[in-house]
């Protein structure tokens, strides 16, 4: 199976996020509708252990800043993957997911935003897509078989600092850069690192 960045400007499927979902997901329009809402924060290592609930407003004003190439990922907060489909309903149902699916999965929306420089380290999960809505997402992936070589604490960024430049380019990842308008199918169970580089409002629709 192959990992697949699908340009929706170049496809006839859907056209590109609504300009309604996208000026939903601006600072200012998730900042009145959603600024006092308790949201859930993870530490951006490889398995979450710490979860911290804040005020998105407090999320965006004191939170949503570049990350420190020397941060461990355990002390980094990372708003991605554990606010349920309730509590932003209001704004999901403005978004058409890509149309793709495999047979017997559902969707499950997660919702991200992230300042330049963030991300999560390598791990794997079940198949979905990624869609960006603002910014630009670099992702790095390996297939299953081919574990790479990280530390579970260490983000993505310190990574890509202390331990691509070296690889070999048989161990070098399969990457790519994800715009607005475009979307990335992983795989089931392929590794994967992402990194934000730019302040970034993110989707993904989860397949299992």
């Amino acid at each position: 199976m192959h990992v697949k960045r699908t340009c929706r400007s170049c496809s006839d499927a859907r056209p590109c996020v609504s300009q309604k979902f996208r000026f939903l997901c601006s600072k200012a329009a998730l900042l009145q509708h959603y600024g006092p809402r308790l949201v859930r924060l993870s530490t951006a290592n490889t398995y979450s252990y710490r979860k911290v609930d804040v005020p998105f407003q407090e999320f965006v004003e004191r939170l949503l800043r570049p990350q420190s190439p020397d941060t461990l990922g355990s002390d980094t907060l990372y708003f991605f993957g554990d606010n349920n489909f309730t509590e932003w309903h209001s704004l999901f149902q403005h978004y058409r997911p890509p149309p793709y699916a495999l047979p017997h999965t559902s969707g499950a929306y997660s919702f991200g935003i992230a300042g330049p420089g963030t991300g999560v380290p390598f791990h794997w999960h079940g198949p979905g897509y990624s869609e960006v809505i603002y910014g630009r997402k670099r992702w790095f992936l390996y297939p299953p078989e081919k574990e790479p070589h990280f530390h579970p604490n260490r983000t993505t960024l310190s990574w890509l600092t202390d331990t691509y430049p070296s690889l070999p380019p048989d161990e070098r990842p399969v990457e790519c850069t994800i715009r607005p308008g475009e979307a990335l199918y992983f795989p089931d169970h392929w590794w994967h690192a992402t990194l934000n580089l730019d302040t970034s409002v993110f989707i993904s629709t989860f397949l299992g």
